[in-house]
Formats: C-alpha cells, structure tokens, sequence
C-alpha cells in the first residue's frame, strides 16, 4: 500500500502576504525602538504645538518626510489655537506655563509675518 503523497498549500494572494509582511516590521520596529517620551503636561502639549508650528512654517524638517515644506495656513490655524488656548487658561497658569506660553505665541507670530 502506498503513502498518500503531502502537499503544500500556498496562499498567493498578494492582500495578505502584504499585510502579514508590514505588520511584522511594525512589530520589528516597535520592539527595537522604544521611544522615552516627556510625560504629557500643559508645557510639552505647548511645545508640542509649537514644534508643529515651525514643521508647518519650514522652520524644522517634517519628521515622516523628513523635508522642509511650508504649509502657511496650517501654520496660522495652529498659531490661532495657540491664542486660543492663551485666552481660555488665563488666570489658571502658573508663571512659567504663562511665560512659555507668551513666548512661543511671540516668536511664532514673527517667524509667520516674515513669510507671509
């Protein structure tokens, strides 16, 4: 009596074979980059912003891109979010969130009139 001869089933549909591949560099690149980041408070949400900011004024380089592109309407509206986070904690900042605060919204301001 013979042995039924094995075979081999291939899944060749490219769908998965595309996802399975990009899901395992996700995996890979998550296990060896373990990013420390600053606990979130109301100066790195700040600073976060203003980084933002200056990506979108090509001041710094887009960290996915990694090109300088300027994005001038991008730029104002998160200037304006900003001012408008300005306005709706005032009296609730201690004096250096508030000084931080006035600082970045001045230099921001600057560095959008000089390109407009």
């Amino acid at each position: 009596m013979e042995e039924p001869k094995g075979f081999k089933v291939e899944d060749k549909r490219r769908i998965f074979k595309e996802d399975k591949t990009e899901k395992e560099k996700q995996e890979k690149s998550q296990a060896t980059s373990k990013t420390v980041l600053p606990p979130v408070n109301f100066s790195t949400f700040i600073v976060s912003l203003s980084s933002s900011t200056l990506v979108h004024l090509g001041e710094i380089p887009d960290p996915i891109t990694g090109k300088k592109e300027k994005n001038l309407d991008l730029a104002k509206q998160t200037i304006e979010i900003l001012e408008m986070l300005k306005e709706k904690t005032k009296g609730n900042l201690d004096n250096e969130e508030e000084s931080l605060l006035n600082n970045i919204l001045f230099d921001l301001r600057v560095k959008y009139v000089k390109l407009k």
